[in-house]
């Protein structure tokens, strides 16, 4: 899935200026991290703030620190600290600091590399969607030492130039307890990877590793692959939206098979080409730790990615597997549904957008209805027909497919009112259900059938539904009567997403 750009950092020279600790950090989201919030409340009582005599600025940002001229000024820095902190309205214990999208100014910016150095013990620090970070990363990092113990550092949309980015790959050996890395939505760091990745080697308790929508080319991954090596620790890697990517797994993937524990992979809309695919046919199914894989938006597997998901079947941990929108054809469909049937611990499957499936559904779920694990189910635009909800039907009234709580079966205008009659009579065997969408096209619209009773029948036995989507269905005057009714009666909390048509 893309990450959406949130609101542009404010220029703010125009207007008056106020101390950035005053005018922001009284609300600031400064928290302990997870791992420190679970501690008793005596434990974090009992640690005090101590400052570092070697907390002075430096001439070369990567320099160590020169040590302080006079007690004097170091008096002055003290209690710039406390007046800081106190400020915060926080201990010193606190090793989280997020500045998401806060609209930092440039003098904002420079004044958070100051606060930083009140904060030697910061673990946690998030600085996302400020776009007057790009430029001027070294402003605010230049304080991080060797021996720095930042775990997490966040950076997403902070329009990072490819100076900052060869910043931060001169920074990552200095940090060497970082665990999630961060830079998606900086598309101009993509020409200073090579630097990134020699950083990368030096970070060998990394588990998170985010590079989603950063101008990666193919070139990139031949760059990454060799500093895979070192990364025994990694977690979970997001390569997604990187649209001139394809082609570079053809050659340099080899070292992507030894990220042993690797747990989430995303390539989706990646512009993957016939030879990555046979490429990743050999890697992807030897990480057997893969829990969640997301190869969607990838249009040329429709017709070259039958081995590659015949073999995900070696992969029995996978929980989440998105395939939507890849154009697939009936052998890979064939190949996917057969494999469906090896993976028992699967809870999150997407095959929208891929048109193959309408008339075809009965092969896949001949294979899932083994399936006790799955929860979520979108089959938005796959040209189902009345037959394959039929299908379906016929499946859930067995009491296969019961812990599913999404069913997504939108834009499927070809599913007559015969077929929803048939699912609707059916639905109610699905407990577990949060959420149906059974939407119409934009560009379509359509008078509901009788069957609409029916679903007002099923939805009085979920005990769990809350939403159920039927965008441009026009309901008649009776039927409008009808939703009135229920609501009157049942008083509960299910929102029927009508869209504009009615409300």
């Amino acid at each position: 899935m893309s990450q959406r750009r949130k609101k542009n950092s404010s220029d703010g020279e125009t207007k008056p200026r106020t101390s950035f600790v005053n005018k922001f950090f009284r609300s600031s989201k400064l928290r302990p991290t997870k791992a420190e919030s679970r501690k008793k409340s005596n434990d974090l009582e009992a640690a005090d703030f101590q400052p570092s005599d070697d907390a002075q600025k430096t001439e070369n940002i990567l320099d160590t620190a020169k040590p302080l001229t006079s007690e004097m000024e170091l008096g002055s820095r003290m209690e710039k600290n406390e007046q800081f902190l106190q400020k915060l309205g926080r201990k010193a214990v606190n090793k989280c600091l997020d500045l998401n999208n806060c609209g930092l100014t440039t003098a904002d910016v420079r004044e958070v590399g100051e606060a930083l150095e009140a904060i030697p013990e910061l673990e946690e620090l998030n600085l996302s969607w400020n776009s007057k970070v790009g430029g001027n990363l070294p402003l605010i990092l230049q304080k991080f030492q060797e021996g720095s113990k930042i775990q997490t550092l966040e950076l997403v949309d902070c329009d990072l130039t490819s100076e900052d980015g060869a910043f931060v790959g001169q920074l990552l050996p200095m940090m060497q307890n970082l665990e999630v890395l961060d830079l998606s939505i900086n598309r101009n760091i993509g020409g200073s990877l090579h630097s990134i990745a020699q950083g990368l080697k030096s970070t060998s308790n990394l588990k998170v590793l985010k590079l989603h929508s950063c101008g990666l080319s193919q070139k990139s991954v031949r760059i990454l692959d060799a500093a895979f090596r070192y990364l025994c620790e990694l977690r979970k890697l997001d390569l997604s939206c990187n649209k001139e990517l394809g082609g570079g797994f053809e050659d340099a993937s080899a070292q992507l098979a030894m990220l042993e524990h690797l747990e989430v992979l995303d390539l989706h809309q990646c512009s993957l080409t016939v030879d990555d695919v046979m490429s990743l046919t050999q890697v992807i199914p030897l990480l057997s730790s893969l829990q969640e894989l997301d190869l969607s938006a990838n249009k040329k597997m429709g017709g070259s990615s039958e081995n590659l998901l015949s073999r995900l079947r070696f992969l029995p941990a996978l929980k989440s597997l998105l395939i939507n929108n890849c154009a697939l054809q009936s052998e890979t469909f064939t190949a996917l549904a057969e494999a469906s049937a090896h993976l028992p611990a699967l809870e999150v499957f997407d095959l929208s957008w891929n048109k193959c499936i309408g008339g075809n559904l009965k092969l896949l779920l001949e294979t899932l209805k083994f399936s006790e694990s799955l929860q979520v189910l979108r089959l938005s635009s796959c040209s189902l027909v009345t037959e394959d909800v039929a299908v379906l039907a016929s499946l859930i009234q067995t009491g296969h497919l019961a812990k599913l709580r999404k069913l997504i079966l939108s834009y499927n205008d070809s599913i007559c009112d015969t077929g929803w009659a048939i699912f609707c009579q059916n639905m109610w065997f699905l407990k577990e259900l949060t959420e149906l969408d059974i939407s119409l096209r934009p560009s379509t619209s359509r008078d509901c059938g009788q069957w609409f009773r029916h679903l007002l029948c099923a939805v009085t036995t979920l005990p769990k539904i809350t939403e159920i989507g039927m965008k441009r269905w026009i309901l008649p005057a009776t039927q409008e009567e009808e939703l009135e009714r229920f609501h009157q009666d049942h008083r509960c909390g299910i929102h029927f997403d009508l869209g504009e048509f009615q409300e």
